[in-house]
């Protein structure tokens, strides 16, 4: 079992305190962290339906910040989690993953989605309608971007003609964060390295594995990441909860504080939840 959990969804106004938020999460023995991808944040109150965290800010950009923590940290991974890839040029989003993930030494590992917000990708100047499709183009560019030196590719929505990167190849194991519905799943299946669902993933496990092998995939190669709610029922629920995750096949267990919990209370309880966690489960 990996242990991973975010920085604070909301960017500290102090560097020092992400730097230290992150030290002591490799300190406590945690294998990754992770952060938003979100470019842009709007007035509280613009989308009553979503909870303001997810759409207010400031949020950090995960490449400058993971790139500044690369050099704070010597261990723990970084994942975007997630970053809103069909709202950037493939080819920057190339760039950038590759060249964070050779100054952390392999360490950077890309968690993408889609994103509801319509308006984001309309400042960033992306079309919003067929996000879905032009992300799964995007993954196969991202790979022969990453693989090959210069790379020769006419699809639907990219044309790239002998140009590339011309860096060492870099393997950036790609996650994709969805809701659960079959389109999303077969995405998945398709496509990604690893899955991020929104909510619980182990009831949509046999059907997410049943559409790898109809997609001519090993399914026990997928990564999952599943959600660990570090509440105050104590460490017999989360135990709990892990041990379930854990015989769904979950690789990869996010714990999450309170969301009105202050940063440096929501540290000491994920600390708290993993080590009570990993001393049982290892």
């Amino acid at each position: 079992m990996q242990y991973g959990t975010a920085l604070p969804i909301t960017a500290f106004s102090d560097p020092a305190q992400t730097r230290d938020y992150a030290q002591a999460l490799e300190e406590a023995g945690f294998d990754f962290t992770s952060t938003s991808g979100h470019v842009l944040g709007q007035p509280a109150g613009t989308n009553p339906q979503r909870p303001e965290r997810q759409y207010v800010g400031p949020f950090n950009d995960p490449f400058v910040t993971f790139s500044y923590l690369a050099g704070a940290t010597k261990r723990i991974k970084f994942v975007t989690a997630i970053l809103i890839a069909p709202a950037w040029p493939t080819v920057l989003l190339a760039k950038q993953s590759a060249e964070l993930a050779l100054l952390s030494q392999d360490r950077l590992e890309l968690g993408i989605g889609l994103s509801w917000n319509e308006a984001e990708y309309k400042a960033l100047g992306q079309n919003f309608k067929n996000r879905g499709k032009r992300m799964e183009e995007q993954i196969e560019v991202l790979r022969l971007l990453w693989s090959q030196s210069f790379v020769t590719f006419a699809g639907r929505y990219h044309s790239i003609e002998n140009v590339g990167l011309n860096r060492s190849p870099v393997k950036i194991p790609i996650w994709i964060g969805s809701e659960n519905g079959e389109a999303a799943l077969r995405r998945v299946a398709k496509y990604a390295d690893g899955w991020m669902s929104l909510g619980d993933p182990t009831p949509e496990l046999p059907r997410l594995r049943q559409y790898m092998e109809e997609a001519g995939r090993d399914p026990t190669a997928l990564m999952v990441r599943g959600p660990l709610a570090a509440t105050d029922e104590g460490a017999s629920a989360w135990i709990a909860t892990a041990k379930r995750l854990r015989a769904a096949g979950i690789t990869h267990l996010n714990i999450a504080a309170p969301p009105a919990m202050p940063p440096a209370e929501g540290l000491q309880r994920v600390i708290e939840a993993r080590k009570a966690v990993a001393d049982v489960l290892g």
